[in-house]
C-alpha cells in the first residue's frame, strides 16, 4: 500500500528536448489515421512514438482504435485513473486496457483545486508524459473543453498530436465546479451550445477513431431523468461517440432508471459511468444494466494521499526510517518503472568508449 507514495510525486513540467518533442509531434495522416515519423536512433520518448506508429500501421489496433473498442464492446470494460507518467505506467502494468486522465487527480497532484486552476496547457504537459510511457489508450477528463467550441477543438488538435485516444467533455460552464462538492452550484451549459462544441471537436479530429465522450451532468444539477435523457440523445445526435451519465447519489437508482428508459428508447450510443459515490454497487448489477464502460476515477490519487500522510507521520514521529523502509517500494523498483535499463543500454551504444 505504501508503494503509492512514489507515484504521486509532482509531475516534472519541464519539456523534452526540442528535437524529441518535434519528432513526437511530427506526423502524417493516411487513410484517416495518424502515423508518426521517427528516426530509428531516437530517444526513449521517440521509441514510444515508434511503437505507436507501428501499432497503427500493422494489424494491431492503434490507441484510438483500442479506446473505441472498449467503448463499444458488448462486454463491460474498465479504465483506471492515473495522474502522471509513473502512475500511468503502473496502471498499464496492472493489466488495465485503458487510462482515465482524471482532472481531479491531475489538479490535486499539482496542489490546486479542480476548478480549472491548472491551465489546459499544464494538463496537456502532464498527459504527454503519460502517453509517452504507455501503449494503452488514454481518455482525458477534459472538463468543459476549457472554454467554448474554439477552445475545445484546439484541445482536440493538441491531444491527437500527443497520441491521446479521446476526450470527455462535460455540459457545465467554464470554469467548472467538481461534481462531488456538497452544496456547490452546478449550472449546465445550453444544449445547443454544447452540441455545437461536440460537432466542432468531431469536425476537427484527423483520426477517425478519436473518441469524444459527452458527459451529462443533469443528475448532478438536480434536473432529473427526463432532462438527462433528452440531453444525452441530443449529444449523441451531435456526434458524440458515447455518453457519460454522472450521479452523485450513494446508490445507483438514477443510473438504473436512466438505463431502463435508454434501452426502451432503442438508443445505441455507448454509456459510461463513474461509480465513485455508489461504490458498494456489485459489478454484476452494472453488467445487468448494460453499461458499456466503468471509470475508476480517482482511487490511485486518493490511495497515494493516504500513503504519503501515513509515511510522513511515521517518519516525523519516529525520527528514523525503521518502520517505513520495509513497507515502501525499493529505489530499484522506481528505477525499473523509469526504464533506467534502456538508458544504460543507450549509453553503451552512443557514448564514446574510453
Amino acid at each position: 500500500f505504501f508503494f503509492f507514495f512514489f507515484f504521486f510525486t509532482h509531475t516534472t513540467l519541464s519539456a523534452h528536448t526540442g528535437r524529441e518533442r518535434e519528432m513526437w509531434r511530427s506526423s502524417v495522416v493516411a487513410n484517416g489515421r495518424r502515423h508518426f515519423s521517427v528516426p530509428a536512433s531516437a530517444s526513449p520518448f521517440a521509441a514510444a512514438a515508434r511503437s505507436y506508429a507501428s501499432n497503427s500501421s500493422s494489424g494491431s489496433k492503434s490507441k484510438t482504435q483500442q479506446l473505441r473498442h472498449l467503448l463499444t464492446s458488448p462486454e463491460l470494460s474498465f479504465i483506471m485513473e492515473a495522474h502522471n507518467g509513473l502512475s500511468a505506467r503502473i496502471v498499464e502494468e496492472t493489466g488495465f486496457k485503458g487510462i482515465w486522465a482524471s482532472g481531479l487527480s491531475i489538479s490535486a497532484q499539482m496542489g490546486v483545486r479542480d476548478s480549472n486552476e491548472a491551465s489546459w496547457t499544464q494538463v496537456l504537459e502532464v498527459i504527454e508524459f503519460m502517453s509517452d510511457r504507455t501503449t494503452i489508450p488514454i481518455l482525458l477528463d477534459g472538463d468543459t473543453g476549457y472554454g467554448n467550441f474554439n477552445n475545445a477543438r484546439r484541445l482536440v488538435q493538441k491531444l491527437e498530436s500527443r497520441g491521446i485516444a479521446g476526450v470527455c467533455l462535460e455540459d457545465k460552464l467554464f470554469p467548472k465546479t467538481n461534481s462531488l462538492i456538497d452544496g456547490a452550484s452546478q449550472p449546465l451549459a445550453d444544449v445547443k451550445e454544447f452540441c455545437g462544441k461536440i460537432r466542432a471537436c468531431k469536425d476537427t479530429q484527423r483520426d477517425r477513431d478519436f473518441s469524444v465522450v459527452a458527459r451529462c451532468e443533469a443528475f448532478i444539477a438536480g434536473w432529473g431523468k427526463e432532462e438527462m435523457l433528452s440531453r444525452c440523445v441530443a449529444y449523441g445526435e451531435a456526434g458524440a461517440d458515447a455518453v457519460l451519465v454522472h450521479s452523485n447519489k450513494n446508490e445507483p437508482s438514477e443510473i438504473e432508471a436512466f438505463m431502463k428508459e435508454w434501452k426502451s428508447m432503442g438508443h445505441k450510443y455507448p454509456v459510461v459511468i463513474v461509480p465513485t459515490k455508489y461504490w458498494k454497487t456489485p459489478t454484476q448489477r452494472l453488467r445487468d444494466m448494460n453499461i458499456n464502460m466503468v471509470i475508476w476515477a480517482n482511487h490511485n490519487m486518493r490511495a497515494a494521499v493516504t500513503a504519503m500522510q501515513e509515511t510522513s507521520r511515521r517518519i516525523f514521529e519516529d525520527e528514523n526510517l525503521t518502520n517505513v523502509e520495509p513497507k515502501v517500494a525499493t529505489v530499484k523498483e522506481v528505477f525499473r518503472l523509469q526504464d533506467n535499463d534502456e538508458l544504460s543500454k543507450a549509453e553503451g551504444r552512443y557514448l564514446p568508449k574510453d
